[in-house]
């Protein structure tokens, strides 16, 4: 595996996102930004959880080559949520959250885990794109609707204080051979494709591979700034992940 990457943060905010890659394998977080004036009754904000989350999840990956993705994001989950059960109410429904997407060749396959909406794009000859849609199925998006959907049966799950939550990841894996590239994107990497149109999967793997990832990020906010964003933010956090095999 080769691997390249860029991460970017929204104009004048701090970085959100998390990536790491290590041999044979690649993580990414996508932290959740807080809405104005809710009480996550947590001291930290989202780019502390995805820093320590994604800090135990990557040395799990680096020592723990044996042992399912699932599992893995588990632990990881349960020895942050330990970090700082002291200090913050776990127990609140809008704590700080994120999504997670792994990659991990094993021998002969390269696995792969998907929980919440930060797509993995594969090229086995044709495009394959693993996204966990979840979110976008939710019959209303008031604070409350969105409060009482997280991380509960028939709504959508992310990475927050609960590790049973990584057991409803979408997880799958394919063969290295025919495998020729994949990308791990947040989805402010994904925009081009999912919001605003103006590539599709195909495309958007063709930008990372013949010009990289910094030509992704550039594009995305040359987009934002003349596009008009019906919902959600304007500008996001993006990070884009490009693996060749």
């Amino acid at each position: 595996m080769q691997v390249s990457y860029v991460s970017e943060a929204t104009p004048g905010r701090p970085n959100e996102d998390f990536v790491a890659a290590g041999p044979g394998w690649v993580v990414l977080l996508d932290g959740a930004t807080a809405p104005p004036g809710v009480d996550s009754g947590c001291a930290h904000d989202p780019a502390w959880l995805v820093r320590r989350l994604g800090g135990q999840i990557a040395a799990r990956m680096a020592l723990e080559d044996g042992k399912p993705l699932p599992d893995l994001v588990a632990e990881a989950i349960k020895v942050t949520g330990e970090a700082h059960t002291g200090t913050c109410d776990l127990e609140n429904p809008d704590s700080p959250s994120a999504t997670v997407s792994l990659l991990r060749r094993r021998g002969d396959a390269v696995e792969w885990f998907v929980l919440a909406d930060s797509p993995i794009v594969l090229d086995v000859g044709e495009i394959r794109v693993i996204r966990d849609d979840r979110v976008d199925r939710l019959p209303s998006y008031t604070l409350e609707a969105v409060r009482k959907s997280r991380n509960s049966p028939g709504g959508f799950w992310v990475a927050s204080t609960k590790p049973e939550a990584a057991y409803e990841g979408l997880t799958g894996e394919v063969p290295v051979a025919g495998l020729r590239r994949a990308a791990v994107l947040s989805d402010g990497a994904s925009r081009l494709v999912e919001l605003f149109g103006r590539l599709d999967w195909d495309g958007l793997l063709r930008v990372l591979d013949d010009e990289g990832p910094r030509e992704l990020v550039r594009r995305t906010r040359a987009a934002e700034e003349s596009e008009t964003v019906a919902r959600g933010k304007r500008h996001d956090d993006a990070t884009a992940v490009l693996v060749r095999f």
